[in-house]
C-alpha cells in the first residue's frame, strides 16, 4: 500500500518578512472573520498591518520564525515510522496560513499517486475555525491537483486514549515539580474563541472540556484542583472564559502554585513558548503565584504518536466514508450544530 497522510495545522511565519502575510492569510479566512468578502479583505489588510510589528517581536523571541513546521515534520516522521509495516507511508503537513499550503501538499501527493489518503488534523478538538477551515482548503486543493485517491477524514479525537495518556503522563511530571511548594492548581489552557462562534453551534468548547475531564480521570486524583481556561484573546469581542490571565490572578490571590497544561496545542509554537512560557510566567510572578510550571505539549510523545497511528489504521481498515471522529460516530451533543458528523446524530 502507498498511504498518504495530510497533517493539518495552522502553520506559522518562517522569518520576519513572513509575519504580515501570515497574519493577512489568517484574518482573510472566512472562518475567522465572518462577513462579506470585501469587508473581510479590508479588515485583513488593516489588522495584519497593525499587528505585524507586535507579532514580529514575539517571533524574534523564537529566533525570527515559528517552530511549528519543524515540530510538525518531527510528528510526521514519527507517524511514518509507527505505520511502516503498512507499506510506503508518506505523511506531509498541509498548513492553513503559511507554507507548506494545502495546494503544494496535494500536488506532491498527486504526483506520488497513493492508494489511500487520510486527512488527519493536529487539532484534537474540532472547531469550525480550524479543522473545518483546513478541510475546506484541502478539498479545493485536491480537486485542483487532480488528487483522486480514496480518502478518509478524521474530524476530532478529544478523548482518544493515546492523546489522553500522553497528556496525563506529562501533567503528572509537571505536578511533581510544583508539589514541593504546596498543593498545585492545574490550568488546562486552550486557545480561546469568540463567544458568538460557540453560541452558533461550534463544538470546540464542549470538546475541550471533555479532554480536560478525561485527563483528570486518567490521573486518578479525585482531589485535583483544576480549571479549564482560555488564552490568546484578540479584539474587542466577548470570548469564552474564564481567561487564563484571570485564573493566574486568582491563583495569586489564593497563593497556590500553578501547573499549566496546553490542552488544545499538540506542538510547541508562539502561544506556548512565548505566551505561556514568558508572558504568563511574568504575570504569575507579578500576581504572587508561588510557582509556575508549564507542562510541555504532547509533541512526539510515544503514546500520542501511537494514538495517531491507531486512528489511521482504523480509518484505512474501513471503506472511505463521510467524516468521522476517532470513535467513528458523532461525539458532540445535539446543540453543537457545527459538528461535521451532525448527519449521524
Amino acid at each position: 500500500m502507498k498511504l498518504a497522510i495530510a497533517l493539518f495545522n495552522l502553520g506559522g511565519p518562517d522569518r520576519p518578512a513572513s509575519v504580515q502575510p501570515f497574519l493577512f492569510n489568517l484574518f482573510n479566512d472566512p472562518a475567522i472573520i465572518r462577513g462579506p468578502g470585501p469587508i473581510r479583505l479590508l479588515l485583513a489588510h488593516l489588522i495584519s498591518r497593525r499587528r505585524a510589528p507586535i507579532a514580529r517581536e514575539i517571533y524574534e523571541k523564537l529566533g525570527g520564525g515559528s517552530p511549528l513546521l519543524p515540530n510538525t515534520l518531527a510528528q510526521a516522521r514519527a507517524l511514518e515510522a509507527a505505520l511502516a509495516d503498512l507499506g510506503e507511508v508518506k505523511a506531509l503537513p498541509a498548513m492553513r496560513y503559511w507554507h507548506p499550503f494545502a495546494d503544494a501538499t496535494a500536488r506532491e501527493f498527486a504526483a506520488w499517486r497513493p492508494d489511500r489518503l487520510v486527512l488527519l488534523p493536529l487539532y484534537p478538538q474540532f472547531s469550525t475555525t480550524t479543522t473545518a477551515s483546513s478541510l475546506k482548503a484541502w478539498h479545493a486543493a485536491a480537486a485542483a491537483a487532480g488528487l483522486a485517491a480514496p480518502t478518509s477524514e478524521l474530524c476530532c479525537y478529544p478523548t482518544q486514549p493515546g492523546f489522553i495518556s500522553a497528556s496525563a503522563k506529562i501533567l503528572r511530571e509537571a505536578l511533581a515539580k510544583a508539589a514541593p511548594l504546596g498543593n498545585p492548581r492545574v490550568l488546562f489552557s486552550a486557545h480561546g474563541l469568540p463567544e458568538k462562534v460557540v453560541q452558533a453551534g461550534d463544538p470546540y468548547q464542549w470538546q475541550v472540556e471533555q479532554t480536560a475531564a478525561a485527563v483528570v480521570a486518567a490521573l486518578g486524583d479525585a482531589t485535583l484542583d483544576s480549571v479549564v481556561c482560555y488564552q490568546s484573546r484578540v479584539g474587542p469581542m466577548k470570548w469564552i472564559g474564564p481567561s487564563t490571565e484571570d485564573e493566574i490572578a486568582r491563583a495569586g490571590r489564593d497563593r497556590v502554585p500553578l501547573v499549566v497544561l496546553p490542552l488544545a496545542f499538540v506542538s510547541e509554537h508562539s502561544e506556548t513558548l512565548v505566551e505561556l512560557d514568558i508572558e504568563y510566567r511574568e504575570r504569575a510572578a507579578a500576581a504572587g503565584v508561588p510557582a509556575y510550571v508549564r507542562a510541555p505539549t504532547v509533541s512526539t510523545h510515544p503514546d500520542f504518536i501511537a494514538g495517531l497511528a491507531g486512528m489511521v489504521r482504523a480509518l484505512i481498515a474501513s471503506a472511505p466514508d463521510a467524516i468521522r471522529s476517532d470513535r467513528g460516530a458523532r461525539l458532540c451533543p445535539v446543540r453543537s450544530t457545527g459538528c461535521p458528523c451532525r448527519a449521524a446524530a
